[in-house]
């Protein structure tokens, strides 16, 4: 039985004393109201309206259950505002602080379609990590390998002088041992990709083609190392679509295949599957992932 749907076509009726002006204001028909309340009295074990008279008139018994049943159906009213205010409360995200704002806002505005109200925190992957373990985020998109990753994005080198080849190989940089008082050009990661599955295998390639260990350097910021690169023959670790943003010319790697690799991590792995689910190509325009990366089956 439907106890508070019962309740409140008991309180309903009671109030206005009659099953037709009780029904309407319950939004339901007379008919379903009657039904109703015969459940409940039998559910309870005695009448809670007189029937024989023409107006809706309470027992005794159901002069008695009528507070009772008042709270009852106030409390179901409180719920379900509660219920709606849940609803709305925005999922506080931590992202990349390299999204562009034009893409949150798309993926906002999709996420809203689908009753979920995102709050975004753009911040760098160490610090994106931290706010989900201090609870100050519900969800994050972090870090992981491409091989285990939702989402993966291939990095090359980017610079402000068109190259001539199709890749760019990292041994071309090395310094001749008559130019040593030079300090060679440098290829700079951005904090974005100053985690392990980048930066180390970038630096093992660096010492094993014989490069000094300060040309391949982080920067503080995306900002301070795109002023590097445009401001020399120095190259930057990006995906190809910050160097078209930055007016930059991008080419893959020769000899190693880096990606950034993105997963959700989230309280709980329902949250995350669903962020996944619903919004994975979203994210994906987010991240700058190539197309058809987070479409849903």
């Amino acid at each position: 039985m439907d106890l508070v749907g019962a309740c409140k076509a008991f309180v309903n009726v009671s109030d206005r004393g009659s099953f037709t002006l009780g029904a309407a204001a319950a939004r339901i028909p007379q008919p379903v109201a009657s039904r109703r309340i015969a459940a409940l009295e039998s559910h309870l074990g005695a009448r809670l309206f007189d029937r024989s008279t023409r107006r809706a008139v309470l027992t005794r018994f159901g002069r008695d259950m009528l507070p009772s049943a008042r709270r009852l159906v106030q409390l179901a009213e409180e719920m379900e505002h509660d219920a709606e205010r849940a609803a709305l409360r925005p999922l506080r995200l931590a992202v990349p602080d390299i999204c562009a704002t034009r893409d949150l806002a798309a993926l906002g505005a999709e996420a809203r379609r689908e009753g979920v109200h995102l709050d975004f925190r753009p911040a760098p992957p160490a610090v994106r990590t931290e706010l989900l373990g201090s609870r100050e985020v519900r969800a994050a998109l972090t870090g992981a390998p491409p091989g285990e990753a939702a989402w993966s994005v291939p990095l090359g080198l980017a610079s402000a002088v068109e190259p001539r080849v199709g890749s760019f190989h990292v041994e071309t940089l090395r310094v001749d041992r008559g130019r040593s008082a030079t300090r060679g050009r440098r290829v700079w990661i951005q904090p974005e990709d100053d985690v392990p599955h980048v930066r180390d295998p970038l630096n093992r390639l660096r010492d094993a083609v014989g490069l000094r260990p300060a040309q391949v350097s982080v920067a503080a910021s995306l900002a301070s190392a795109a002023a590097e690169v445009l401001g020399s023959d120095d190259l930057l670790l990006c995906s190809r679509r910050q160097a078209v943003d930055l007016g930059l010319h991008w080419r893959p790697i020769g000899g190693i295949s880096l990606a950034r690799g993105y997963d959700v991590a989230a309280d709980t792995g329902e949250e995350a599957e669903r962020l996944r689910s619903l919004l994975g190509h979203g994210i994906a325009r987010c991240l700058g992932a190539p197309d058809g990366q987070g479409e849903s089956g």
